[in-house]
């Protein structure tokens, strides 16, 4: 992690203990979309970029001669529909390794990361999951998406995770 991560980290670290109010879930509005399971969000002078804990989106392009997942970008849309340049709360669940913060996202009552498994747009993730999170609820949402095939589960056994396409894209 190089220097400015750390004390871009160290900072937020710093604003949730002095003042949590900053950082209350509701402040916040999300100002972009990177990819299906990925936003950048913006309040009282802070931006971060939140990645969706307990999920994972199929992968997006990576350059010109990527063309990503099937249905990256349909997650991507889906995603932007659902969140952006609206007010959003966050349930935080610490940081991942490439600082961004991991939570579950609500817009009004509306659980954004389940929405996301139930329309067959994001998988439950592989990875480890944040303390304190339940995956019971995602686990069935998947279930019932890959029943009906919805979104990538109509892709049957041509469906590839995003965990295993990550693996294999780092071998080319």
């Amino acid at each position: 992690m190089g220097g400015t991560a750390i004390l871009k980290r160290i900072l937020i670290l710093l604003l949730m203990l002095l003042f949590p109010s900053v950082l209350l879930a509701g402040q916040f509005t999300v100002t972009k979309v990177h990819d299906g399971d990925t936003i950048g969000v913006g309040g009282r002078g802070i931006e971060l970029t939140v990645r969706l804990a307990g999920i994972d989106a199929p992968e997006t392009p990576k350059g010109q001669r990527d063309a990503g997942q099937p249905y990256s970008q349909q997650a991507k849309r889906y995603l932007t529909d659902l969140v952006l340049n609206k007010s959003i709360t966050v349930d935080r669940y610490g940081f991942d390794p490439d600082n961004r913060m991991l939570g579950v996202v609500y817009v009004g009552t509306k659980n954004v990361n389940l929405e996301m498994v139930k329309a067959g747009f994001a998988e439950v993730s592989q990875g480890q999951t944040p303390k304190g999170f339940d995956l019971g609820p995602y686990r069935q949402a998947e279930k019932k998406a890959r029943e009906e095939g919805k979104g990538m589960w109509s892709l049957g056994n041509k469906y590839v995770s995003p965990q295993d396409y990550k693996k294999r894209d780092k071998r080319r």
